[in-house]
């Protein structure tokens, strides 16, 4: 008996609910239009979002309060934020836009240097492995050159220094790699020409001292001992610490030949320069 009281007492309750329900007792409060909310609340949504992991959704708020309240502060903030979620995202792009925009609009502001960061960003978190083309590596150094000399105060030139760095050194590498491929097939004046490019231009990068090796190797293949003895030198000079210097003393020690400046080609004039800072 006590049984059927209980069930009876669910069913009653049950029923209710569903009466309560059908009633609209029950039902989600209505979400509130974005043109109902202020900018910061807009705003704050975008910040939510953003720490959700949704940086796309993110970016979406962020817009709107740019175009609905395009002369508030909050869209200026809006802005910026903006581009870092399209970023986030991976969205190079729309990233590099927004950051243009900003930069555009807002040029004295301080956060106008973190925008010409994400701007240079954009360019460098795309930078591909050295077997392809570098075009982008070129944008990323020109767009980094801007962040170091037109803010070189602000908390992003040091970090835009060392990513200029690694591009540059990145750039290198692809001309290593292009004359190695020459080298490995006997094409020697091809693969000096690549080299040279290293020495001259890039002189600052980890790719030089093999640069002077394979020239080094180079020379010798085609019986050019005096230029192969100048690279030698200089690789001496600057970098015997390393295993480049050591290959290259073996190399040169094979055939009886030391690390010494000789002849008048281009690399005694780059001796001259490095070394005894003749510079005319």
């Amino acid at each position: 008996m006590a049984a059927e009281t209980g069930r009876a007492g669910l069913a009653g309750i049950v029923a209710l609910s569903l009466t309560l329900s059908g009633c609209g007792f029950f039902q989600a409060k209505p979400e509130q239009s974005l043109e109902d909310l202020t900018p910061e609340q807009i705003y704050n949504q975008g910040e939510a979002t953003l720490e959700t992991g949704k940086p796309d959704d993110a970016a979406e708020l962020f817009a709107e309060v740019e175009r609905l309240y395009p002369y508030s502060v909050w869209a200026k903030r809006a802005l910026i934020m903006q581009a870092f979620a399209y970023h986030r995202d991976r969205d190079y792009e729309n990233s590099r836009a927004t950051a243009q925009r900003y930069i555009d609009f807002y040029p004295a502001e301080e956060d106008a240097a973190y925008a010409q960061y994400l701007l240079a960003l954009s360019y460098y978190d795309q930078i591909d492995e050295v077997g392809r083309d570098q075009g982008l590596t070129f944008q990323a150094l020109q767009a980094l050159r801007e962040v170091i000399e037109k803010y070189p105060d602000s908390e992003y030139a040091s970090s835009a220094i060392l990513k200029f760095d690694l591009a540059f050194d990145h750039l290198a590498a692809k001309e290593m790699e292009i004359g190695r491929y020459y080298l490995r097939r006997g094409h020697y004046i091809a693969a000096i020409n690549r080299f040279r490019v290293i020495v001259e231009e890039f002189q600052t990068t980890t790719q030089t001292p093999e640069a002077l090796h394979r020239l080094v190797e180079a020379y010798l293949s085609l019986g050019l001992t005096a230029e192969a003895q100048t690279a030698g030198a200089i690789l001496a000079y600057n970098y015997r610490a390393t295993e480049w210097y050591d290959d290259t003393y073996t190399l040169l020690a094979r055939r009886n030949l030391q690390a010494q400046a000789k002849g008048d080609s281009w690399l005694r004039q780059i001796y001259r320069q490095t070394i005894k800072g003749e510079w005319l």
